[in-house]
């Protein structure tokens, strides 16, 4: 059975991450998310993290426009 958890950032989905040995690996649910795509975390917070930083330097992002 997966086990699998919902990564937000920015006040949306950024991906999901899907436990897998060694940890969780990350897939994007929107383009600006994509280059952590794949990426294996040890942890869903270390995850959340870099989504989190992708999404503060996005200038696309529509919430960067406020």
């Amino acid at each position: 059975m997966s086990e699998a958890y919902l990564i937000e950032a920015a006040g949306e989905a950024a991906g999901v991450v899907v436990r897998e040995r060694g940890g969780f690996r990350f897939f994007a649910s929107a383009p600006q998310f994509n280059a952590i795509e794949q990426q294996l975390f040890r942890r869903t917070a270390d995850a959340e993290r870099a989504a989190r930083a992708l999404a503060a330097n996005d200038n696309t992002h529509p919430r960067a426009w406020r």
